[in-house]
């Protein structure tokens, strides 16, 4: 019998083509799995969690998500807060419940507050006191909705670079591909 995730089957370690397995590997042997663990990358079965399952259908493109993700997550100049921020900001657009509910996990041992989380879960921008968050949270929040109003713009480039904003633009895109998928498959 073969456990179904939504509308995908869990493919445990033991189903998978050697392709799978590789990236099965990437994704439980990465970043992702290393230090704390603040939500489960894996089942009991083995099986992958969230988004992570679904990245296997393709292994090519699968790895392309995955190493992404990883770059999104690990090796931006966002701080831990500001890059959780941005995360729940797309959660909280696409009313993804696994992303919600991983992220605000993280977010938490980043240092988020409850005032905070919950400003974010309604959709709206907390009160943020270092301007640098505020400036991220705010241009992941125009992001999310599909643009930056020249306003917005300008009033944000005192305090961010462009490099900044791209990789803000680059993660809320990440985020809004997972919680895309993480509709459609009903994960």
């Amino acid at each position: 019998m073969v456990d179904i995730s939504g509308r995908l089957p869990l493919l445990t370690p033991g189903m998978m083509t050697p392709e799978q397995h590789e990236l099965y590997g990437a994704i439980v042997g990465g970043p992702r799995a290393a230090g704390p663990q603040h939500f489960a990358l894996t089942n009991p079965d083995g099986s992958l969690t969230g988004p992570f399952n679904a990245l296997l259908l393709v292994p090519p493109l699968g790895r392309a998500v995955q190493a992404l993700g990883a770059a999104v997550r690990y090796e931006t100049s966002l701080t831990d807060r500001e890059r959780e921020l941005a995360i729940l900001v797309v959660a909280a657009r696409w009313d993804s419940e696994f992303e919600r509910m991983a992220h605000e996990a993280v977010g938490r041992a980043a240092g988020l507050d409850d005032d905070e989380l919950s400003a974010v879960r309604n959709g709206g921008i907390p009160s943020l006191e270092d301007p640098r968050e505020d400036a991220c949270t705010r241009l992941a929040h125009a992001m999310a909705r599909g643009d930056v109003d020249d306003a917005l713009w300008a009033d944000v480039a005192p305090t961010v670079s462009h490099e900044t904003v791209f990789e803000l633009a680059t993660l809320v895109g990440y985020y809004a591909l997972l919680a895309l998928q993480l509709r459609v498959f009903r994960i």
